[in-house]
């Protein structure tokens, strides 16, 4: 096998949820460095299909341009659907598996709990099996792939002990999404346990920046005050979240690939919780325009602040946020010009 760019062995991985905000980026990330890699979407309407297929073709453009864009395969398929899981894992060998596929958003997953059970449950349980060759599609590898999951830090629901630290009791979710992503990560001991399968759960704080979903409120936000559309703000602005730019993100997604850690939970946020009002305040200094602001009441299943401990990720994961949110906002307004208003 070829060295890869990172100057480690070269590495065949699946990213499912591959033409979705973070996995194009992760996607994008590990064929630049020389991994072969293999992304799996079913391209669902929670959102546009139309935004998904264009974060490939901008994935495509950049890894042509280094000549790195024969290394990616991207498939569409449903995690749902188990004979296209066993078919895909009958025909490659998975070094890593990188699960991003699942049904996003809190407040929606209270409108369609079934949904949500079936993708992000079912869905992971599938994966899960096939990882460690029980589907009955190909014999288990040796040793078995690195098996990273993306988890969130609604997990935490409404603890009010912070910064969250993983070792934190999660028993009291507030919304189907947050549940469904727990059981995700139990799922993941049980077959660590069970089957020896290296499993590592990243929880996800609120990520943003270039190719964020429409439903987020980073996009939301900065798309109702350019269209001079009315912004809600909760809580009287007082929500507060770690606001984590995508490319730490995936630096610590790259980090977990390469290191087997056996079972471990690890918490990905840029440590520096921010209100809701201070972040509209820095996007409005950076667009040059004031947001059209409307008072409304903190949702129901929403947390009213988040603040992740990074701590175990410096350890484990050589993980060390760089981007602050001037720098990020500046990015993600840079990318939203160009691509959303072709300015």
């Amino acid at each position: 096998m070829a060295l890869s760019m990172a100057g480690t062995m070269s590495k065949t991985i699946l990213v499912t949820g591959a033409a979705g905000f973070i996995g194009s980026h992760v996607v994008q990330a590990l064929a630049a460095r020389g991994d072969r890699v293999v992304g799996l979407d079913n391209l669902n309407d929670y959102y546009d299909p139309e935004r998904k297929r264009a974060n490939i073709r901008e994935v495509r453009h950049a890894l042509r341009r280094h000549d790195r864009d024969a290394s990616v395969t991207f498939l569409e398929g449903d995690i749902r659907h188990r004979r296209t899981v066993s078919d895909l894992f009958a025909a490659h060998a998975f070094d890593a598996i990188v699960h991003l596929a699942a049904m996003a958003g809190v407040r929606f997953s209270i409108e369609q709990p079934h949904l949500y059970h079936d993708v992000n449950v079912t869905g992971t349980l599938n994966m899960l099996e096939a990882a460690v060759g029980r589907d009955g599609s190909h014999a288990p590898r040796s040793p078995l792939p690195v098996f990273v999951f993306a988890s969130t830090s609604s997990v935490y629901g409404g603890t009010t002990c912070q910064p969250f630290q993983e070792q934190a009791p999660c028993a009291r979710p507030l919304a189907p999404y947050a549940a469904s992503k727990q059981a995700g990560e139990l799922l993941g001991h049980v077959y660590h346990h069970l089957h020896g399968l290296a499993f590592t759960a990243l929880r996800l704080f609120t990520v943003y920046g270039p190719r964020g979903r429409p439903d987020m409120m980073a996009w939301k936000v900065l798309d109702n005050m350019f269209f001079d559309r009315e912004v809600p703000l909760y809580h009287a602005g007082q929500l507060r979240r770690d606001w984590t730019f995508v490319d730490d993100i995936v630096r610590g997604v790259v980090g977990a690939v390469d290191r087997p850690l056996g079972y471990e939970v690890v918490n990905l946020g840029r440590g520096v919780p921010v209100s809701l009002a201070e972040f509209i305040t820095v996007l409005e200094d950076c667009v040059g325009r004031k947001a059209r602001l409307a008072a409304a009441p903190m949702p129901e299943a929403d947390m009213a602040s988040t603040h992740a401990d990074i701590s175990k990720a410096r350890a484990l994961l050589g993980y060390h946020p760089r981007i602050d949110l001037s720098e990020g906002i500046n990015r993600f307004w840079t990318w939203y010009k160009k691509t959303m208003l072709d300015v």
